[in-house]
């Protein structure tokens, strides 16, 4: 495992902590839950510059490339799809919504590392 999972780790899962009790609240989307999958985004976007980097520095990726950078470009287009749902539904449930892009980008940044190693 290499930092960028880690970063994707901890801020994965703090957003799905916080957007997943705002729903438990029964609160709508608001700019705390929004700005936490801002952040998803974020640390999704370094990794693909820091993957882009590598790459280009000549480190290999051991796995199908195409399947990896399929996984990235997937995942980094969770939390816009899901920002744009909790926009367009101003209601509690969006915030379950926006809790499950933490994880899933989570769950997407291992498999990443699994075909990089």
């Amino acid at each position: 495992m290499d930092a960028y999972f880690y970063i994707i780790l901890v801020v994965g899962l703090l957003s799905t902590i916080i957007c997943a009790t705002a729903g438990v609240l029964k609160k709508a989307p608001n700019d705390l839950t929004i700005l936490s999958v801002a952040a998803v985004e974020l640390s999704l976007l370094v990794y693909l510059v820091g993957s882009i980097v590598r790459v280009i520095g000549g480190e290999p990726i051991a796995g199908e490339a195409w399947e990896f950078w399929g996984y990235l470009v997937t995942a980094l287009m969770l939390p816009v799809a899901a920002v744009y749902w909790s926009i367009l539904e101003r209601t509690r449930w969006s915030n379950f919504v926006l809790a499950a892009v933490g994880v899933t980008a989570l769950v997407m940044a291992a498999r990443m590392n699994q075909i990089w190693y």
